[in-house]
């Protein structure tokens, strides 16, 4: 190098610092990820001495790890040889033909779809500087680097280029199938930001082109986890049930009309009258669904925050997925047969007090489409765990408008001046005064119902998950709080004060690295007073 050639045998007059000080709760946010299981890696354009010292003040290397790994070569052997060496070391049997991902790659000549996850034996670091990740992220290079880093706790890529930045994202995109979020402050992460699938800019000294390319922005970075933990899970679960309740409820509408077709002589007439069809997804069951999308948290803030690893579902997306799907169908086809047949019976060769049957087509739409919204005002508020004022008016607002519009569209006087397009005339003030509707529409949400409420019941007892138990934990948390900590008055606090100093000498860059000396101990507060 040129430098290496000019700075050298001089006499060293004086030096400058400056102190780029971490923002407030930078450490405490990165631990708080980490117990989420979210990966974090460190691409930056610093040398490597200043980001390993970064990488340690902010606990995404630590001191009780098993190994560290730096990747410096400086041709495609070299780097292969060290990638290779570093995971056997993680795990030896990841270089075996034998292993399912080298087996994979030797039967698909074509990249594969998705790298699965491989767990290392230990906990481990990797820190490569940009001119050996050129070499790394060539495309016979790729997978080896993406296997390597991903069995790593911490990442740290050095004096990087913008475009390595994108380069290094759009590689995991590319393989790991996992939603990336990049996060950054300066005008060389823009194209970092561009790349992952979530951009996050933070406002800062080096001008506002990070905050102008995000989806987000935001002026510390301890917020990011407040962004993640809490609107991000709020959101995922919100998403989730949104999609059930939507194909439920209309599975449950769609499939009557299948039932129906047996009877009808498969004529294509519909069950429900025209105006229920047309408000059915456009007045009836939005404002609900819209409520729920909007308000609804199974827990609040606090304990999200107090407990990162509810953020673990949405990772493995566990609350809507195929099964989830199937799972929807079955249900919307098992209530779509109560809601038929029920009636169905109901009405079948029956009679009023005045001895007219009642057994009409008009009478039977009526039954079937009044315990239909029934059934899904009951199932979305079995769906919502927190319930505002908005929520109530939302949900049982648009059952009783559902009784207005029946009661005004089938009215006599439209009836009469539209006769045309109004036919259901007088239906609702005869069929409501039916005991037999009523006893109808209970006995069809009660069956409909009873599924619902019992696994959500038993599922927790029976088959519980990790975020269950959480839960249950919260609950047990809210019913027994703890008592408030006594106050003591201290008669005396000495002082203490501790620093640290680089050497300008050669030879003392190791001490630098320490994570020791750059990090201040902190002391260990029990985020749940259970035992584990």
């Amino acid at each position: 190098m040129v430098y290496e050639e000019i700075e050298k045998d001089l006499m060293l007059l004086g030096a400058t610092a400056i102190d780029d000080k971490l923002q407030d709760g930078v450490p405490e946010t990165i631990i708080t990820l980490n117990k989420a299981k979210i990966k974090i890696w460190v691409l930056t354009g610093d040398k490597q001495e200043t980001a390993v010292n970064i990488a340690y003040a902010c606990n995404i290397f630590e001191d009780e790890m098993d190994g560290m790994f730096i990747v410096e070569g400086k041709d495609d052997e070299t780097v292969r040889r060290e990638l290779r060496s570093a995971r056997e070391k993680m795990k030896p049997e990841s270089l075996l033909e034998s292993d399912p991902v080298n087996s994979y790659l030797t039967t698909n000549p074509r990249m594969p779809f998705k790298i699965p996850e491989e767990m290392p034996n230990g906990n481990y670091g990797l820190i490569i500087n940009g001119y050996s990740l050129a070499h790394a992220l060539e495309g016979n290079l790729e997978l080896e680097l993406l296997r390597t880093a991903c069995m790593c706790k911490g990442v740290i890529c050095c004096r990087m280029t913008p475009l390595q930045k994108a380069q290094v994202v759009e590689l995991v995109k590319r393989y790991k199938k996992a939603v990336t979020l990049a996060i950054g402050d300066g005008a060389n992460d823009v194209s970092m930001i561009k790349a992952a699938h979530i951009g996050v800019g933070i406002s800062g000294q080096e001008g506002m082109q990070a905050m102008l390319n995000s989806d987000y922005a935001f002026s510390q970075f301890r917020y990011l986890q407040r962004l993640l933990l809490v609107h991000g899970r709020w959101s995922y679960n919100r998403m989730c049930k949104f999609l059930s309740y939507f194909f439920y409820k209309n599975f449950a509408f769609t499939l009557v009309h299948f039932w129906y077709a047996f009877y009808s002589g498969f004529s294509a007439q519909t069950v429900y009258d025209t105006w229920f069809i047309t408000f059915y997804n456009l007045v009836y069951t939005s404002l609900p669904v819209l409520g729920l999308s909007l308000f609804d948290q199974d827990v609040n803030e606090t304990w999200s925050l107090r407990f990162p690893e509810l953020y673990e579902p949405g990772q493995c997306n566990l609350y809507f997925n195929k099964k989830e799907f199937v799972k929807c169908l079955m249900h919307g086809i098992y209530s779509s047969l109560v809601l038929f047949f029920i009636p169905m019976g109901t009405v079948y060769n029956s009679v009023r007090n005045d001895g007219k049957e009642i057994s009409d087509y008009q009478s039977f739409s009526v039954i079937v489409q009044t315990s239909l919204l029934c059934v899904v005002t009951m199932q979305i508020a079995l769906e919502t765990t927190y319930w505002t004022m908005i929520s109530h008016i939302f949900t049982w607002g648009s059952l009783g408008f559902y009784f207005c519009i029946l009661f005004l569209l089938y009215s006599d006087g439209l009836c009469l001046m539209f006769p045309n397009i109004f036919q259901f005339l007088g239906v609702a003030r005869n069929t409501l005064n039916l005991p037999q509707m009523w006893l109808s529409i209970v006995l069809s949400v009660v069956l409909c119902m009873l599924p619902v409420i019992g696994y959500q019941f038993l599922k927790p007892l029976f088959w519980p998950v990790s975020v269950d138990k959480i839960i249950d934990r919260i609950h047990h948390c809210m019913r027994h709080p703890l008592p408030h900590p006594i106050r003591t008055k201290l008669k005396h606090a000495s002082s203490r004060r501790s620093a640290y100093a680089f050497s300008h000498k050669q030879g003392f860059g190791a001490l630098i690295t320490s994570g020791k000396t750059m990090r201040a101990k902190m002391p260990k507060k029990n985020s749940f007073p259970f035992k584990k």
